[in-house]
């Protein structure tokens, strides 16, 4: 199965700018949907459909920063590329902090903005390749009992059979059998595999 084509989404009330944007983003070879309102993009935009998203930050209804914080409430990581006539520092600020990728003010140079679009899309692309490698090593570690996610969870913090037995009040080779359940379940050959399994699912944070 093939991944979709990254989109760039321009959001802009003003007519002119958002031909003139599609335009400039077309002939650099880039898959463009615009919308007039933040709102409008909300109604339509695919989680699913990877991207950017280039905001004017000014707009009729719900502006883009309305737009930026209720993308950040549910969890959507699309990176965001401002653009506004009516910059501030303290806006700005506000924008990075909410992990904006960038704040251009109008007019702008289009070889930054290009620029920006290019980091955003790699940024995305990023993103959704991490959150599926935690969601596969999640899938494979959902398979164990609570007990034994319990011993893996040990195991990778680098603690021996015996160590674990004593802490949970177990005999050594029940330690051993949990060991090998918890190997043959999650399809790994050795502790090292289920270090990277039990880091890439986020069950584990090395100190």
């Amino acid at each position: 199965m093939t991944n979709p084509k990254p989109t760039v989404f321009l959001v802009d009330d003003d007519h002119a700018v958002r031909d003139a944007m599609e335009l400039l983003l077309d002939t650099a070879g880039f898959n463009t949907v615009s919308f007039a309102s933040a709102t409008e993009f909300l109604e339509r935009y695919d989680v699913t459909q990877p991207g950017c998203l280039v905001l004017d930050i000014r707009m009729p209804g719900m502006s883009g920063m309305e737009l930026q914080e209720a993308l950040v409430a549910e969890a959507v990581g699309l990176p965001i590329i401002f653009l506004t006539g009516h910059g501030n520092v303290r806006m700005s600020a506000k924008a990075f902090r909410t992990g904006a990728i960038d704040f251009l003010e109008k007019p702008f140079d289009e070889t930054v903005l290009l620029q920006r679009i290019h980091e955003a899309l790699r940024l995305d692309r990023a993103n959704r390749e991490s959150a599926e490698r935690q969601a596969q090593a999640s899938s494979r570690l959902a398979v164990l009992t609570p007990r034994e996610r319990e011993v893996m969870l040990l195991l990778v913090a680098g603690n021996a059979n015996k160590e674990i037995a004593a802490r949970l009040d177990l005999s050594t080779r029940t330690i051993e059998t949990h060991r090998g359940r918890i190997m043959e379940k999650t399809g790994v050959q050795s502790i090292t595999e289920l270090v990277e399994l039990a880091i890439s699912s986020g069950s584990y944070v090395p100190k």
